[in-house]
């Protein structure tokens, strides 16, 4: 049973509150505190459907950002959202996290194992 726990620990990643910080820091500012967005500019992350159907896609538009059209919840929005290059794969896990089970989010968290794995065909967008 210890094994277990071992791997799973090595999947899934929390630092004492990371994704957290790394929201305050980098994405509240836009998103808003509570991922409620900002009117018809930004769009919220509470309740967003955007985060269901585009799970895949996540990790890269944390990495290289947006540009362009996109719809969440039914409202069209085309606003940059700036890419986040400096982060490392475990601390855009722990942000994904963090934003996929707060403000009455309940989908699936990630592994760093799988954002890896989703980062690997962006890899080389923008140069990066």
């Amino acid at each position: 049973m210890g094994a277990a726990v071992g791997l799973l620990s090595g999947c899934f990643t929390d630092r004492q509150n990371e994704g957290q910080r790394l929201y305050a820091q980098r994405c509240a500012s836009c998103h808003g505190d509570q991922g409620q967005g900002l009117r018809r500019l930004i769009p919220p992350l509470a309740g967003a459907d955007y985060l269901k159907t585009h799970r895949t896609q996540l990790p890269c538009l944390i990495q290289h950002g947006q540009q362009g059209p996109m719809v969440v919840n039914g409202i069209e929005y085309n606003q940059v959202m700036p890419a986040q290059h400096d982060l490392t794969d475990a601390q855009i896990t722990n942000l994904l996290n963090y934003v996929q089970t707060h403000w009455g989010n309940r989908l699936e968290p990630y592994t760093i194992s799988e954002v890896t794995t989703l980062l690997v065909p962006c890899h080389g967008i923008d140069g990066k």
